[in-house]
């Protein structure tokens, strides 16, 4: 009787990788750290609206093409997913969420991420179309844990703001951040 392989194979891979790397690298700010600060004080002026989530929508699904690796429903499994090391980020896992504003992610889709195949699309996307992302990529959170923190004060490598376990809860529409300057904001 002849006996196969793939289990033993299937069993000895998945021990291999350590308990907890996807939740490490969900973490890990894609942020350089010389620019973490600069990206964390940054805060999406667009209103929390219907309409601007549709839009991200668009923008996700057409021109933005973030679908082609986060996936459809934004759990880093879209076609070309397989091929990418490290995967890409999972818009579903609420730790994803707790643990990085929304200055963060804005500043990951304008200027990309090195070490990973996130390139930057500030030449193909404006700042209006990125928070409007952003907003739409925010959604994927809802009904996947305790997520929905990305408002502008996620809690980073474990601290918000004034050193205290920031962004544990909402304080209002932007989470109490208000107000935008600088470039992201067009002014």
């Amino acid at each position: 009787m002849k006996t196969s392989m793939f289990p033993f194979l299937v069993v000895a891979v998945s021990l291999a990788i350590p308990a907890g790397a996807a939740e490490r690298h969900m973490m890990q700010p894609r942020v350089p750290a010389d620019k973490l600060a600069e990206a964390r004080a940054l805060t999406n002026p667009l209103p929390d609206s219907p309409e601007i989530v549709e839009r991200g929508k668009a923008l996700y699904n057409g021109k933005g093409t973030c679908f082609n690796c986060h996936g459809k429903d934004g759990g880093g499994n879209g076609p070309a997913a397989a091929q990418l090391d490290p995967s890409p980020r999972n818009f579903q896992h609420h730790g994803f969420w707790r643990h990085r504003t929304e200055g963060e992610l804005f500043w990951v889709i304008k200027h990309g991420s090195t070490g990973t195949a996130m390139i930057g699309f500030g030449q193909a996307l404006s700042d209006q179309e990125i928070w409007a992302l952003i907003q739409y990529e925010r959604t994927f959170a809802v009904g996947h844990g305790p997520g929905r923190m990305g408002h502008g004060e996620g809690m980073g490598p474990m601290m918000g703001p004034g050193g205290g376990m920031g962004g544990m809860e909402q304080r209002g529409r932007r989470g109490g951040m208000g107000g935008c300057e600088g470039e992201a904001c067009g002014q």
